[in-house]
């Protein structure tokens, strides 16, 4: 896997977004509660990156890039073995996990894909799963529980299948209980 960037390239992609938003206003693109979703989703809360080996990717994104390591994290159930980065600084910072797992021969798989997942803060979480299931999303097993960060966390499932249909479309997507820090920032941009 290789990254390239190009400030002209995000640059100019970015400029449109931008107008856009400044004369749209913020508060626009903020998630609310509403009576047909009883949750909001309150921005990225991390990307998750495997690979058979996480030194590689370790030495990319903290020598290159010089995004700081803030933890570690193994689990032998998870088959995970980890570096914690942040990105970005306040509670509204992204984790950036770069995993590798402890036997590659043993699911889950934590380098298959190479983008693993990504985690969304959500509030409530619980009512996020509840809703969620009513609609038919497919859930991983093991339900909510607490994560590598600490917070509570439940996974959507990439794929769906006969019984819920719904699901990540491709993608692993991480439910993550956004801790009062979170949800006060983005009350506080959220506007009147």
């Amino acid at each position: 896997m290789s990254l390239m960037f190009r400030n002209t390239r995000v640059g100019l992609a970015l400029k449109p977004v931008f107008f856009q938003t400044a004369r749209i206003g913020i508060s626009s693109f903020m998630s609310t509660v509403t009576a047909e979703r009883p949750f909001r989703v309150l921005g990225l809360q991390q990307v998750a990156i495997g690979a058979i080996e996480k030194g590689p990717l370790s030495h990319l994104w903290t020598e290159v890039l010089g995004v700081p390591k803030i933890g570690s994290y193994r689990a032998e159930k998870e088959n995970v073995d980890e570096d914690i980065l942040r990105l970005g600084n306040g509670p509204l910072a992204v984790e950036v996990d770069l995993m590798q797992p402890l036997n590659p021969d043993v699911a889950p798989k934590v380098h298959v894909p190479p983008l693993n997942h990504i985690g969304v803060w959500v509030d409530p979480l619980d009512k996020a799963v509840e809703h969620l299931q009513a609609l038919g999303v497919r859930f991983t097993p093991g339900g909510i529980r607490k994560g590598a960060g600490g917070h509570d966390v439940c996974f959507v499932h990439p794929k769906g299948n006969e019984k819920t249909p719904l699901s990540g479309q491709g993608v692993l997507l991480e439910l993550v209980q956004a801790p009062p820090e979170v949800i006060a920032e983005y009350e506080r941009h959220a506007g009147p």
